[in-house]
Parts: structure tokens; C-alpha cells; sequence
């Protein structure tokens, strides 16, 4: 939402709390599911796992589901008490397309993170690189990102002193199509008027196909070629 405009309907307060999600949901994904491979190939308990008479994609499936599902389980819950509140105290319901936007987009968001988090686990030799790399990518996509928007956007001549300038935004909104966090603003934004970022509903879309797929296919290759 542009700075100067207040929400005014219970989607644009629930997009405003998504800050949420993004720094509180996200690192708590990277948190549980860091040593979710590593621990185990320490304590030798991967070498039993992977010898046992069960496909790795599925092994896999399960990993990712349980560490996932720990995060997205709560989230969920204050998710929709939250909109509950919001109704109960501002008489301002949110539509139940908006509602069912809000959360999968944010259950998605855990998806990547974890999924992040499980495959630098599964690169990793020992916990402590396993959570340096899970952190580090939380911190470049979270806390970073703005850093590195503003200078593609100054290298391409675009002008970075007013955020509020559209070409700026359009600019910002395309390069935050290359960021988990970004595109879940997208699937968000696809349900709020007057927000115009240069990026399409079905860019959206396609973004959140994409960023679904490419981590669960690079995990899955890691996980059929882990030696213990």
C-alpha cells in the first residue's frame, strides 16, 4: 500500500500484519527445520533412515511435511483468529477469497523457507554451517533485499530517492519476483486495489508455481544422490 493511504477494509489491515509472516513465520521455518538432515547424518541416524525399504522422494515428502507442519499448523491458527479480531473489533470482515489468498500465501512462504532450510541441511556436514547458510539466505531475503533492490535500481538509472516513485516501483516489484518474500507480497497485492507494481496477477501466479517447484525439485535430486 502506498505510505500515505490507511486501510480501509479488513484485507489491506491483514496485508499490513503480514510484516508478521515475513521476519517472525519465516525464521521460525529456518529455525526448526535447519538441522532436520544434519542432525541426523551426525548422530548417524540418516544412514538407518535412507537403508530403509522406502522410496527417498518419499522420505523426503515426510521430512519436508513434518518440519513444515510444526510451523504451519500454528501460524494457521493466529492467522485466523487474527482476522477474527479484526472483524470483531473494526465491524470489517474479510472476504472469504481473501482469507483463503492469505493463508495459503503465507503457508507457502513456510513451504519455501523450509524447504530452504532442509537442503542446506542436506548440503551441510555439521549444524553450525547448516544454520549459517539457513540464516544468511533469511537475512539476504528479509533484511537485505532492499539493499540489493536499490542498487540493481541505481545501476539501471532508475531513480531510488523517492520509493514512492512508480518507476521505482515497478521496478522493485518486478526484481521481487526473484525473492520467496516478494512473491508472497505478490499473491497478497493480486487481492488489493490500486496497488500497481509492474507484475500481473498470472506473473504472480506463475512466480508462486515456480518458487513451489524448484526447491522441492532441487531437494528431492539432493536427497536421491546423499551418501550418509
Amino acid at each position: 500500500l502506498p505510505a500515505d493511504q490507511l486501510p480501509e477494509t479488513a484485507t489491506e489491515t491483514m496485508f499490513l500484519a503480514s510484516i508478521g509472516i515475513v521476519f517472525a513465520g519465516t525464521m521460525a521455518a529456518v529455525i526448526i527445520a535447519h538441522d532436520g538432515i544434519s542432525r541426523d547424518r551426525t548422530s548417524g541416524v540418516l544412514e538407518v533412515r535412507l537403508s530403509q525399504p522406502m522410496p527417498r522422494w518419499r522420505q523426503g515428502i515426510v521430512l519436508i511435511f513434518g518440519h513444515w507442519s510444526s510451523i504451519a499448523l500454528p501460524v494457521t491458527a493466529l492467522l485466523v483468529a487474527s482476522m477474527f479480531l479484526v472483524g470483531y473489533r473494526s465491524d470489517m470482515w474479510i472476504p472469504l477469497g481473501d482469507a483463503v489468498v492469505y493463508i495459503v500465501a503465507a503457508m507457502l512462504v513456510l513451504l519455501w523457507y523450509t524447504v530452504f532450510a532442509l537442503l542446506a541441511s542436506s548440503i551441510a556436514r555439521e549444524q553450525g554451517s547448516a544454520i549459517a547458510f539457513s540464516i544468511g539466505l533469511w537475512f539476504l531475503f528479509t533484511l537485505l533485499w532492499v539493499l540489493f533492490t536499490t542498487l540493481l535500481a541505481a545501476l539501471n538509472g532508475v531513480a531510488v530517492g523517492d520509493t514512492q516513485d512508480q518507476g521505482y516501483l515497478i521496478f522493485e516489484g518486478r526484481i521481487d519476483l526473484l525473492s520467496p518474500n516478494g512473491v508472497y507480497h505478490h499473491l497478497l497485492e493480486t487481492r488489493l486495489d490500486g496497488v500497481e507494481r509492474g507484475v500481473s496477477a498470472f506473473g504472480a501466479y506463475s512466480a508462486t508455481i515456480l518458487w513451489t517447484i524448484v526447491p522441492l525439485y532441487l531437494f528431492q535430486r539432493r536427497l536421491n544422490r546423499l551418501v550418509p
